[in-house]
């Protein structure tokens, strides 16, 4: 049994280069007594893989959490700063507090409830942290295709609000939805094109 000075916290989020939808953050405590073969970084899973693995995750994990950060708090603290606070976030709503975090990156969130390390490329290389991603990745899927059909037209449910072709031809022809992230790019430039 693991105590709690040795309990360890992996933090990942989904969704930070968007221009829709919210972003994700998870934080999983796996248990070394139950291991999960697969677990990798999100993005290098294929989708069957990772709904697969999510809910083995929530049911073999120590502790789990998943935070929505939606599209008004982006705007508001930019997404740099809404991706910290989600990250505090998920640490905080732990029902077991880790004694470290590890979290995917370069970047740590100021204030943290446990120690923390920035480990850039850590959903490969921690299984703690893959494990996260892959939670946050699933749940961050499985919102945008819940709001595929309430702004039909973009295509959320298969570009997930990622920049692609699709979606930039959609947000050109409709204009932005309430979900995009009017302070991105594509998305400012249609609503306050003199400024571009």
């Amino acid at each position: 049994m693991s105590t709690a000075a040795e309990l360890v916290a992996g933090v990942d989020e989904a969704g930070r280069g968007p221009l829709a939808g919210p972003v994700v953050v998870a934080a999983v405590i796996l248990d070394p007594r139950r291991p999960i073969a697969g677990i990798g970084d999100s993005k290098a899973l294929g989708e069957a893989q990772r709904e697969t693995l999510a809910p083995l995750i929530r049911m073999n994990a120590l502790a789990w959490s998943v935070i929505v950060v939606d599209v008004d708090e982006i705007e508001r603290l930019n997404i740099l700063g809404a991706t910290m606070a989600g990250m505090t976030r998920s640490l905080e709503a732990l029902p077991t507090a880790p004694a470290l975090a590890l979290i995917d990156g370069n970047r740590l969130p100021k204030s943290l409830p446990c120690s923390a390390r920035a480990i850039v490329g850590g959903d490969a290389s921690e299984p703690a942290i893959g494990a996260a991603s892959i939670l946050a990745k699933t749940e961050r899927d499985r919102l945008m295709r819940e709001l595929d059909p309430l702004h039909p037209g973009y295509g959320f449910a298969r570009h997930k609000g990622y920049p692609t072709p699709e979606h930039l031809a959609a947000l050109e022809r409709l204009g932005p939805c309430p979900v995009h992230r009017r302070g991105f790019a594509p998305v400012k430039r249609l609503i306050a094109p003199d400024l571009f």
